[in-house]
C-alpha cells in the first residue's frame, strides 16, 4: 500500500531496480577464470580467505583468471593456479571439470565465466599464506556458516554438492539488489 510515509522508499527502490536492470545490460569487462576444489584425505575443503577483490574477506576455493593473451586453456589455468597458490603440481588427469558458471554483472563490476574443477589429488598439509590470503581446511557442512560470497552460498556450493562427479552448465544473472536468476543450461 502506498502511503505518504513510504513514497520516498518506493521511489528509491524503483531507482535502484532501474539502475540494477541497466547494469545487467551494460557493457562490462568479461573475465574467464577457474575455481579448483581441493580437499585433504579426510574430505575437508581447502579454502583461501581472500585479501583481494573479488570476494575480499571471504573464504573461497582457490583459482584465478586465464592468461588469455597466451591462449591458456581452462585446464592449463587450473594447473597453473593450483601450483602458484598451494604448490601442488597437477596433470590434466588430476582434474575433473564438473561445470561452468556464467555470471552476468557480478557485483555490478563485470561478467565472469568460471570453469569449475574437482582436484583428484589430496592436499594434507596446510599451504603457507600467499599475497592473496591464507588457507584453512573446513568440513563441507561448516562452509555454509563461513563468510562466503552470497552467490557461492546459493549457487556454487549447492551445485558442487550435486554435480562434482558429473557436469553442470549454469547461467546466472547477478542482480545487485540481491535477486539471483539461475538458468541450468546443461546437466550430465
Amino acid at each position: 500500500m502506498v502511503t505518504p510515509s513510504n513514497i520516498e522508499e518506493i521511489r528509491l527502490q524503483k531507482s535502484s531496480f532501474l539502475q540494477a536492470s541497466a547494469n545487467m545490460n551494460t557493457k562490462l569487462p568479461f573475465k574467464i577464470s577457474t575455481l579448483i576444489f581441493t580437499h585433504n584425505s579426510q574430505g575437508q575443503q581447502l579454502l583461501i580467505k581472500r585479501k583481494k577483490a573479488p570476494n575480499l574477506g571471504c573464504w573461497s576455493p582457490i583459482g584465478g583468471k586465464l592468461d588469455m593473451p597466451f591462449g591458456e586453456s581452462p585446464y592449463e589455468c587450473a594447473r597453473r593456479e593450483t601450483e602458484e597458490e598451494i604448490g601442488l603440481r597437477l596433470d590434466d588427469g588430476d582434474l575433473h571439470c564438473f561445470g561452468y558458471i556464467s555470471e552476468k554483472s557480478y557485483e555490478g563490476e563485470g561478467h565472469w565465466l568460471m570453469f569449475l574443477f574437482e582436484c583428484k589429488k589430496v592436499v594434507n598439509e596446510l599451504p603457507s599464506a600467499i599475497n592473496e590470503g591464507h588457507f584453512k581446511f573446513f568440513e563441507r557442512a561448516a562452509v555454509d556458516e563461513l563468510p562466503i560470497p552470497e552467490t557461492d552460498r546459493t549457487l556454487l556450493w549447492p551445485y558442487y554438492d550435486h554435480y562434482k562427479d558429473g557436469f553442470i552448465g549454469l547461467r546466472a544473472s547477478c542482480d545487485p539488489l540481491g535477486q539471483l536468476a539461475i538458468t541450468e543450461e546443461l546437466k550430465i
